[in-house]
């Protein structure tokens, strides 16, 4: 299995080890990011990510809780490494129910480290898709690879930005993203747009899903988010 360009979050309170591991997984191939909270990691795309490496005991929020609300809030099922300086049965336990795909101790090798994540990749590659991102929601399907929507069987033309918006939503389901958190993602930031531009796009998007179009949702005050 080719790994090169695959996409890994890694988050982590040690802004040393998280230059580290950034360093040697790109040297692997691998398109890393860093993100030094959970409340940090969440203003991110993590439908993006092929893969997170969480650090269990951050801040206010832990990789647990982030974990947690990853799979019961957001509906992500992003593959997930914890990695933690405790190794007991019940921290084991818990990340695993949480739906952790590995745990690992520190301190621990970078050999080990990469290992596993090869390991957990390929077997969170889905069958049959040889190697193609999809992510689906009920009857929406988004090949992030192909960049296109396939809504019931039939193929639905969006232009870049308005695939880009979609996927974002879809991928972190119940999120309410501000207009501006949806500039500041989608468009580079040496564009100028304004928020009206999100509100236009987010129209045509709404046109374009037909049916499903009610399941993009505009929360008053607040912003956008997509719950099916």
């Amino acid at each position: 299995m080719d790994f090169k360009g695959k996409k890994i979050l890694i988050v982590d309170d040690e802004e040393d080890l998280c230059e580290i591991l950034q360093y040697n997984l790109d040297n692997e191939g691998f398109d890393t990011d860093v993100a030094h909270s959970a409340e940090e990691a969440l203003k991110k795309p993590l439908s993006d990510f092929d893969l997170l490496l969480l650090d269990v005991m951050m801040g206010q929020m832990s990789g647990f809780k982030l974990a947690d609300k990853l799979r019961k809030e957001l509906n992500n099922n992003v593959p997930v490494i914890f990695l933690t300086a405790k190794d007991t049965e019940n921290d084991l336990l818990t990340g695993f129910s949480l739906g952790a795909d590995d745990y690992i101790s520190k301190p621990f090798s970078i050999n080990e480290l990469t290992a596993r994540v090869k390991a957990v990749l390929k077997r969170s590659q889905p069958q049959g898709k040889r190697g193609r991102n999809i992510l689906k929601s009920g009857d929406i399907e988004l090949d992030k690879e192909l960049k296109r929507l396939i809504i019931n069987g039939n193929l639905v033309d969006l232009t870049r930005k308005e695939f880009e918006i979609l996927t974002l939503l879809i991928g972190n389901q119940g999120k309410v993203y501000a207009r501006e958190e949806i500039l500041n993602i989608v468009w580079p930031s040496d564009v100028i747009v304004t928020t009206r531009t999100v509100d236009v796009n987010i129209a045509r998007i709404r046109t374009k899903l037909g049916e499903y179009g009610k399941y993009l949702k505009n929360k008053t005050g607040f912003g956008y988010f997509f719950e099916y």
